[in-house]
């Protein structure tokens, strides 16, 4: 229920921004708004409002706002009708710029929304820190402290019989004998217990290593720098991704990508760890949305923003049947890749289970 009530609380909250960005923007510039709708496909439920119709649909993986005379809407009749040419509301009536700002305004609701995540965790959890205490905070997968069985929440008291009181001084001990076989004594649930490991030689620094880390901690920060640690964690974090792309693109690193269900698995996996880890990954997942939709492929942000640059340096607007139509194959194009990585994210559960 718990994992339930996390994915659509971070699905909802990705897309709601996201189309509130275009919302808010084409509001600004004049342009009326017929429907704000979160999810595709049938009605759920709606109401109108003053002049925006507001609805959930039935397939609730993104959503969208629909705008007077983006599009041809159809009459009582089932014709295409195109919003007046003189009408001042119709968004194709507006400058180029303007148009601009209310589709880019999407993709960048999530990199605010992102800024505001993070400035959440580190103004009321604080900043995490690595604590200078001798207690295990984690241990490395495959390395030599996992294999003889060291936990989380254990205290290194000694290195071959010398005292370990801090994080320092354990480190030293370790790091000054790569490739031997070190005595460490673990203090875990009261008792005191010896085991023997062989250490692996770090290759950068030649360091010795068993593969545990400190506890982290949290240190209170002002509203002030948690916003400037948001800020920054952001960028950091864009920059990650983007460079990550560019290796999958070129080959440098495997192209690994994950659909629906392998992000609702995350989020699962990050509502278990709280709600600190939950906001952090909601963070992440809304720069990934923003980048994603920047991105110049058809039906996304990012293609109806190239077209937009078209029409300003050309003087005037791609036939709206031409753009629409690349648009519904990009669409199709999109569908077909997001079933697909679907497939993959079931097969790689059934797999990791079976």
């Amino acid at each position: 229920m718990t994992n339930a009530l996390a994915i659509i609380f971070v699905f909802g909250l990705l897309v709601m921004i996201h189309e509130f960005g275009h919302f808010m923007v084409a509001r600004w510039n004049g342009i009326k708004v017929l429907e704000f709708a979160f999810g595709f496909g049938p009605k759920l439920i709606g109401f109108q409002g003053k002049e925006t119709y507001y609805a959930i649909r039935a397939v609730p993986l993104g959503g969208f706002v629909r705008l007077y005379g983006m599009d041809p809407e159809i009459d009582e009749n089932g014709e295409q009708v195109l919003a007046p040419s003189h009408d001042p509301q119709s968004y194709m009536n507006k400058k180029v710029w303007q148009k601009m700002s209310v589709i880019a305004a999407g993709p960048i609701m999530n990199f605010v929304l992102a800024i505001f995540l993070f400035m959440i965790v580190f103004a009321y959890y604080g900043t995490p820190i690595a604590g200078n205490g001798n207690t295990i905070g984690s241990i490395l997968q495959g390395k030599p402290a996992e294999k003889i069985g060291l936990q989380a929440g254990a205290k290194i008291q000694a290195v071959d019989g010398v005292a370990t009181p801090d994080w320092n001084s354990l480190t030293n001990a370790i790091h000054s004998k790569p490739n031997q076989k070190i005595t460490l004594t673990v203090e875990y649930g009261g008792k005191l217990q010896n085991f023997t490991l062989q250490t692996e030689k770090d290759s950068q620094s030649g360091y010795g290593m068993v593969g545990i880390a400190p506890e982290v901690i949290y240190q209170k920060t002002s509203l002030l720098d948690s916003a400037k640690l948001g800020m920054q964690k952001t960028i950091e974090f864009t920059r990650f991704i983007v460079i990550t792309l560019t290796e999958m693109i070129t080959g440098k690193v495997p192209a690994e990508v994950g659909g629906p269900v392998a992000i609702a698995q995350a989020i699962g996996e990050g509502a278990q760890q709280g709600f600190a880890s939950l906001l952090g990954l909601t963070g992440i997942l809304s720069i990934q949305l923003g980048l994603l939709n920047l991105f110049p492929i058809p039906a996304l942000d990012g293609s109806r923003l190239v077209f937009l640059l078209i029409e300003g340096l050309r003087g005037k607007p791609v036939k709206p049947e031409r753009e629409n139509f690349i648009h519904f194959v990009g669409f199709v194009l999109l569908l077909a890749v997001m079933i697909a990585v679907t497939y993959q994210d079931i097969l790689k559960l059934f797999v990791s289970k079976g």
